[in-house]
């Protein structure tokens, strides 16, 4: 079995302003999904969602405010499973609520680093 990262991704709009009741309807659809994961035992790390402050630093010690200005697209936050297969990752994928609302998931596979 092999580990993959889900990576969310969605268009900068500042910090979402929902309802109460909008809240938790999508705070729900997560964790109704996360939660069918975790039931599997494949959910190896939740989800964490990412703030929309942050710095990019690149070569010659070039910092610029982030998170990646140059793009309308942010990334949102992450979480980490393990499948049989990218296959099956995908599958999963193809049901996470962010594609609800305009967003994309993307899948990377994890390799393991021995240091």
């Amino acid at each position: 079995m092999k580990e993959f990262v889900m990576v969310y991704r969605s268009e900068l709009m500042g910090e979402i302003k929902l309802t109460a009741e909008g809240n938790m309807v999508v705070s729900k659809e997560w964790e109704n999904w996360m939660g069918g994961i975790a039931a599997q035992n494949k959910l190896v790390s939740p989800g964490m969602r990412l703030g929309n402050e942050g710095r990019v630093i690149k070569p010659g010690n070039v910092v610029t405010n982030g998170p990646y200005a140059e793009i309308k697209e942010i990334i949102g936050g992450l979480s980490i499973f393990k499948a049989d297969s990218i296959e099956e990752a995908t599958e999963w994928a193809k049901t996470c609520p962010i594609l609800n609302a305009g967003g994309n998931v993307e899948i990377r596979d994890i390799i393991q680093v021995n240091g």
